[in-house]
């Protein structure tokens, strides 16, 4: 088999985009629990309920950069091919 360097460029940024992707996993997570302990509080606390979803949903879109950023590095990786 023969691999030239450019090939194996290739190969890579689909391993560092595939990898780049994980990074949803976090905010995934964070969000669900957010959501849960968001619902609990407001169980407890009906009359707080429009201050709680208020810091719930802030919470939860600063928890979301992080799977974005994620997104365009894999996008980036996949798409702009270096050395070309």
């Amino acid at each position: 088999m023969n691999i030239n360097g450019q090939d194996f460029i290739h190969g890579m940024s689909a391993v560092g985009a595939g990898i780049a992707m994980i990074a949803g996993v976090g905010p995934g997570v964070g969000q669900g629990i957010a959501a849960g302990l968001g619902a609990n509080a407001v169980g407890r606390n009906p009359g707080a309920k429009s201050d709680i979803t208020s810091t719930m949903l802030l919470g939860q879109a600063v928890a979301e950069t992080t799977g974005l950023y994620g997104f365009v590095v894999a996008i980036i990786l996949m798409f702009v091919k270096p050395f070309n």
